[in-house]
């Protein structure tokens, strides 16, 4: 290979960094001017931080959430973007941390007036993001189902079979290692029913990736091997949920007033989310660990409080970078 491929490969390399929409439209310029510079200082140790640095932000840019705002909607369908990847990661560490506490809770009564909270406002909030959920969805597949119905669902048909497919596992395999739920056999109590053991059990399946057993491989590997093969299944399966999405919302020509009632559902989603970390919080401030530690917390959890609470500050400035254009109305 001659020192032009060398080169030419090198700065591919490092346009990987911008998103794929900047490529596309600055691509080839940027090649050419990256490979002479390459060829004229081969040694400049900045090129690469500079690059990366640059790649980082236009990606933000192209989020919706740093730059300038973007034209009409597609402001607004870059921020809902954003809001659905910031709500995959705040969801699934939310309801892992809410299955924690029910399994507790189907066996014994909290102790202490910190975990009865968190575990009201985390019942709450799931109900509210299950609602919240089914009512930003319908509106998308009927638009959706129109396009298909003109033929007009251009580049629909991979992102649609990889969602469908996603949560067709999660479903099949959550319900299927449900059956192992921790809380099967609870000891009676007033208030054991403010969760259904259905809903717990399913949610616990789905979200058992999120352990720290992965830090302790003796113990992990304790484990049946099929439950271990789920664990790492589940997280795949909701990334296809998560990315299939993405790209419908990308790619599907969706009117504005949808785009609109999205935001609008948007906003009360970040709502729910600022109570549910709250509400998260003291749990692991004001909760205590119950009786015979059932409601205990560990190193997990704080991750996920903290990682959280990043995935609502991004879902937050997604929506502050979507006003400016979610309620434009047409001028004469």
């Amino acid at each position: 290979m001659n020192q032009s491929s060398k080169l030419e490969r090198r700065a591919q390399r490092l346009l990987r960094w911008y998103p794929s929409t900047w490529r596309e439209r600055y691509g080839e310029e940027f090649t050419e001017l990256l490979v002479a510079d390459l060829d004229e200082r081969p040694d400049w140790s900045g090129r690469t931080m500079n690059i990366v640095g640059n790649g980082l932000l236009a990606r933000l840019s192209g989020a919706g959430l740093t730059g300038n705002v973007l034209d009409g909607p597609d402001q607004t369908r870059a921020s809902l973007v954003t809001l659905i990847c910031s709500m995959a990661v705040f969801m699934a560490l939310g309801i892992s941390m809410w299955a924690q506490l029910t399994i507790g809770w189907q066996w014994s009564a909290p102790d202490t007036s910190g975990t009865t909270v968190a575990v009201v406002g985390m019942s709450l909030g799931v109900v509210a993001f299950a609602a919240l959920a089914l009512l930003a969805t319908l509106p998308v597949i009927w638009t959706m189902g129109r396009a298909f119905a003109r033929r007009s669902a251009h580049d629909l048909g991979r992102p649609l079979l990889l969602a469908t497919v996603g949560f067709a596992v999660l479903v099949v395999g959550s319900r299927h290692f449900g059956n192992g739920w921790p809380g099967t056999g609870g000891h009676p109590w007033a208030h054991q029913g403010l969760v259904p053991g259905g809903v717990a059990a399913f949610s616990w399946a789905s979200t058992l990736s999120i352990t720290s057993y992965w830090m302790h491989p003796g113990a992990l590997l304790s484990f049946p091997a099929a439950e271990v093969a789920w664990m790492i299944l589940s997280p795949i399966a909701m990334s296809f949920v998560a990315i299939g999405s993405v790209k419908i919302v990308r790619r599907l020509e969706i009117p504005e007033h949808i785009l609109r009632f999205e935001v609008i559902l948007g906003r009360l989603a970040a709502a729910i989310m600022v109570l549910f970390t709250i509400a998260a919080a003291v749990w692991m401030f004001r909760g205590g660990s119950g009786p015979r530690g059932l409601f205990a917390t560990g190193s997990i959890d704080h991750f996920a409080l903290i990682a959280m609470t990043v995935a609502l500050l991004v879902a937050l400035a997604s929506l502050r970078r979507a006003r400016p254009v979610a309620f434009l109305r047409p001028t004469d």
